[in-house]
């Protein structure tokens, strides 16, 4: 009433107040009575702000991108900000501004932002950009941190984030496609790769196949060279004994050979021997009678044969006998004697056997 009016401010809004055009008080979250017609009051958010964005600029192959993110700033010199711009509180209008500049603020940091932006993609193409969006983010408020222009507004950049980094919907498909070739690239290469690890594999499998048979053979011909040289010993063996018997066969062959020279040469020598005494005999018994020749032959001789040679004279002079008997009891008798002289001589033989 009549003028006077009361303020209440909260902690996170930083209060000059000017009366009669200069400086009365100033702090955080001040609470005063004043008189409005002579009274000016700038209030300035001291908090965090944020100020979210979205804009298109172009690579440097001339390729429209779209960068949404988030830039968040807050006052840390009110005095310097609010000699820049105007935060006049409007004393008629509750809680209202004089001017625009609170609401111009926020515009001039995404312009900053841009700015910048514009002159980091100017330097990318559109695959580099897509994929720098951290890289990207993290140059850019290093360059706002180091803003001359905003050190003397009297503000910090506590942070700015990009959460996309997006082409236009034409070329996103024709990146999509190509991305999609290269996966299904990608998985025709491992599928190749997988068939020829299996083809590998089984090559491997196949060689250790054959190399596993042929050790087996080579183990089969060494058994065989083996029972080859076992058979051949044998044999060598055996052929020596052969001609070690033939060998033997020989020389009792050879001895055979002398002795039957040696019994031919005696038998030579004991016919000679009798043919000389038989030729003696004869030489000695030329010229004499044929009779005492018999009569000497006859001497010692058995009657039985005896007799024989006296029917043989008999014989040679049948012409000259008139009559001749022979009695059954005379045969019987001289075969008789004869039949008990050979059992005699049998009886004998059995006894000296």
């Amino acid at each position: 009433m009549f003028g006077l009016r009361y303020f209440k401010f909260q902690p996170s809004e930083y209060v000059l107040r000017y009366k009669k055009g200069k400086l009365a008080a100033e702090g955080a979250g001040l609470t005063f009575f004043c008189y409005a017609p002579s009274t000016s009051i700038v209030v300035l958010p001291i908090g965090s702000i944020d100020a979210p964005f979205i804009f298109e600029e172009m690579t440097a192959d001339f390729q429209s991108v779209t960068l949404q993110g988030q830039l968040v700033f807050r006052v840390v010199h009110p005095k310097e900000t609010a000699a820049m711009l105007d935060y006049s509180l409007s004393l008629k209008r509750k809680g209202g501004y004089l001017s625009e500049d609170p609401k111009k603020l926020l515009q001039r940091m995404i312009n900053s932002v841009k700015v910048l932006a514009k002159k980091q993609l100017a330097a990318m193409t559109l695959y580099e950009a897509m994929r720098a969006g951290e890289a990207l983010a993290a140059s850019i408020l290093e360059e706002l941190s180091q803003s001359e222009e905003i050190t003397r507004l009297g503000l910090e950049v506590m942070g700015l984030s990009l959460l996309a980094v997006l082409a236009n919907q034409e070329t996103t498909r024709a990146l999509e496609a190509q991305t999609r070739e290269q996966i299904l690239k990608t998985a025709d290469d491992a599928v190749y790769e997988r068939r020829n690890a299996s083809i590998e594999q089984e090559r491997k499998v196949r060689e250790n196949e054959y190399n596993t048979e042929i050790s087996i053979e080579q183990k089969k011909r060494q058994v065989r060279e083996a029972q080859l040289e076992a058979e051949q010993a044998v044999q060598q063996k055996q052929n020596f004994l052969k001609e070690e018997q033939m060998q033997f066969e020989i020389n009792l062959e050879e001895k055979r050979k002398d002795l039957v020279r040696l019994a031919a040469e005696n038998a030579r020598a004991e016919a000679d021997t009798r043919a000389y005494a038989l030729k003696a005999a004869m030489q000695a018994l030329q010229g004499v009678d044929a009779g005492v020749i018999q009569s000497l032959a006859s001497v010692g001789m058995q009657p039985d044969k005896l007799m024989a040679l006296a029917f043989l004279g008999l014989t040679e002079k049948a012409d000259k006998i008139g009559q001749l008997n022979i009695t059954p009891d005379l045969l019987r008798e001289i075969m008789g004697k004869d039949a008990n002289e050979k059992a005699g001589g049998k009886q004998a033989r059995s006894r000296q056997a």
